[in-house]
């Protein structure tokens, strides 16, 4: 049974494109995406983010930065749900 999100955001977008429900990714495509993250860089700077948005602090610009980093979180969070997914029905482990 589909559970495909429907909408027009870019997480619903992705979530179509990725199609988390069928686990058809061979195991080498699954442990490469598992393997996939942020860079330090990356993960620090969402974190200022992050910070000043709780703080009410945040710039229009920085706002959209924010938004990205979180939509493209969301896409690789799917894509490891994927992964593991894919590797299970093969009796692996992720």
């Amino acid at each position: 049974m589909s559970t495909i999100t429907t909408g027009t955001g870019s997480a619903a977008i992705w979530e179509r494109i990725i199609r988390p429900d069928l686990d058809d990714l061979s195991p080498e495509e699954a442990r490469a995406v598992l393997r996939w993250k942020f860079s330090d860089a990356d993960r620090q700077r969402a974190n200022e983010l992050s910070a000043k948005a709780r703080a009410g602090t945040l710039t229009t610009a920085e706002e959209r930065e924010l938004d990205e980093y979180l939509s493209i979180e969301s896409a690789l969070i799917t894509l490891k749900s994927k992964a593991r997914l894919s590797l299970r029905h093969i009796g692996l482990e992720p």
